[in-house]
């Protein structure tokens, strides 16, 4: 694995042959060049888009930001950068979050090893000279020793299957593609199609100017209030003071947020302690009414209802007509069993006279037509569709690429139940590739994750280079043994009876409407033990040579 500098012959013919390609330059694909370059590898990383940032730089649609506190997100490996960054919010938004990530690149002189405008359309593992040979969708091949995935969990959005898509007139857009220049909603008729995470926080900002906003409805969601603020210079020092302290809490939590769940039983309190709680999460910024709840809320269906009744409350309580009160309210699905979107007056939304929400589950949308949206019961014209209607989330940025290992298996093809990994990190039959953020792997606080997780793979690949091995690979037996780990952590949790991106379940996806477990379900912590056992052991459970 010594560093490469010539160009090599495949069997695909002549091609620029790496150490190491990295698919992917958001934050995991930044760092992991960053890792790499530490260890004098020649590295590239390809690049789909133009920038770097990944979700950042995709996701630029109105009201995008945070919903975990900014210095929790931001990188912790140097200490320079950490004293050199000011963030103005608690929750960053989108525009600020890709300056943060530019200035990272700047910084750090990334981009001489990124190449942007490089998609990637299939990547082939050729046994004969342990290389993966890596195809961008414009033909150009590249060869590689290493190949590390850093495509991310949310990159893959969906368009709804409904017909007539393509026929619409006026201005159209997915959240996740959205034009780089300013887009104005004044004076202008406007459709949101979706109210998960990404809609929720669309529609509040289209709503201030929109001449009209029609949302249109098919599940809704548990929202709980941001509470978002200005961060004084004053306030940003005692916050950069108090870095070490805060990132090891997050090494600890649960789930790498400032939050963890509270040690106490729902039923362990009286009511009026119990309501008194629950008012005080509600009324604190950020993900505490979700992540730090009472210990039982995401297992004990009793308790799970009485706090999806406090929450329905608080709707009712802020949305004056009751019946679209009532709409927004979830019935399928308790509080916090699926991802619970922040917002910033979202249900106020409802109150304004410019704002009429369709609920398609009653008046299902038949079809997209050249001036607006017919459902069973009316025709809209709309002069603006945004559909917010999300992604095929976890495996499906695998998905769109033709990754083929051992013997030409398909990923995708192995992957069709359900997905199966080793650490969520690699797979049996797919020597050398490793998977960053990938299916099976404790999610959380992202960053904390990508920080263990590239650090992980970097110990591995130094290992790999000193002991001059150049071929690894995950065993079938260990990739049953953790494949069955992760899902037996996931029995007994609400969450995983429930259909949403974090089971698998994507209506607009063929052959993805059946719930899988395609993440980790235990603590941050604990996975991180896993995997430095795995490490100490000089990773004596994968197959080296």
């Amino acid at each position: 694995m010594a560093a490469s500098q010539t160009t090599q012959a495949s069997s695909s013919g002549s091609a620029p042959a790496y150490d190491a390609i990295v698919i992917g330059s958001g934050m995991s694909g930044m760092y992991q060049l960053y890792r790499l370059r530490e260890l004098g590898l020649r590295a590239l990383v390809l690049e789909a888009g133009t920038g770097v940032g990944g979700t950042w730089y995709w996701n630029r649609y109105p009201g995008a930001r945070f919903d975990s506190e900014s210095y929790s997100y931001a990188f912790s490996f140097s200490k320079d950068l950490l004293d050199e960054w000011d963030w103005s919010e608690h929750f960053a938004g989108q525009p600020e979050t890709l300056r943060y990530l530019n200035h990272v690149a700047d910084k750090f002189d990334l981009r001489r090893d990124i190449q942007f405008r490089s998609r990637v359309a299939s990547a082939h593992w050729h046994e004969a000279d342990r290389k993966w040979e890596i195809t961008l969708e414009d033909g150009r091949k590249y060869l590689s020793t290493l190949m590390i995935t850093a495509v991310g969990p949310l990159s893959a959005p969906t368009m709804p299957r409904i017909d007539g898509v393509d026929s619409f007139k006026g201005e159209s857009c997915h959240t996740a593609r959205w034009p780089h220049e300013p887009v104005s909603f004044e004076g202008k008729r406007i459709a949101v199609i979706g109210t998960g995470a990404t809609g929720v926080q669309t529609i509040q900002e289209v709503a201030k100017t929109a001449k009209t906003l029609t949302v249109f409805q098919r599940t809704p969601n548990w929202c709980a209030p941001l509470l978002n603020a200005k961060i004084a210079p004053d306030e940003m020092k005692e916050i950069r003071a108090g870095y070490p302290a805060m990132f090891q809490r997050c090494l600890e939590t649960y789930s790498c947020f400032l939050h963890t769940p509270d040690p106490r039983g729902t039923f362990e309190v009286t009511e009026e302690e119990r309501n008194a709680f629950w008012e005080k999460l509600y009324a604190s910024p950020g993900f505490g009414i979700w992540l730090g709840n009472f210990k039982d809320i995401l297992m004990d269906r009793a308790a799970n209802a009485l706090l999806s009744e406090f929450v329905a409350n608080k709707i009712r309580q802020r949305v004056k007509n009751q019946a679209v009160a009532e709409k927004l309210i979830p019935k399928n699905h308790g509080f916090g069993t699926r991802r619970v979107p922040m917002e910033t007056k979202y249900y106020e939304v409802y109150n304004q006279d410019n704002v009429q929400l369709v609920d398609i589950s009653e008046t299902p949308i038949q079809c997209i037509t050249p001036t607006g949206i017919k459902t069973s019961d009316a025709e809209f014209e709309f002069d603006m569709i945004i559909y917010a209607t999300g992604f095929d989330a976890i495996t499906g940025s695998f998905d769109r690429i033709d990754i083929r290992g051992v013997e030409g298996e398909r990923l995708k093809d192995r992957w069709k139940y359900g997905p199966e990994t080793y650490l969520g990190v690699m797979v049996d039959h797919f020597p050398n590739m490793m998977m960053l953020i990938g299916p099976h792997m404790a999610l959380g606080n992202i960053p904390r994750s990508i920080e263990h997780n590239v650090d992980w793979v970097t110990d591995l690949v130094r290992h790999l280079r000193d002991h001059k091995i150049t071929r690894v690979e995950a065993t079938e037996g260990e990739v049953q043994t953790w494949t069955d780990h992760v899902k037996s952590l996931g029995e007994g949790l609400l969450l995983n009876e429930v259909n949403s991106w974090m089971t698998g379940v994507n209506t607009n996806v063929e052959g993805k409407q059946v719930r899988i477990v395609n993440r980790y379900s235990g603590s941050a912590p604990d996975y991180r033990a896993k995997c430095d056992a795995v490490a100490s052991s000089g990773y004596k459970d994968l197959a080296l040579a």
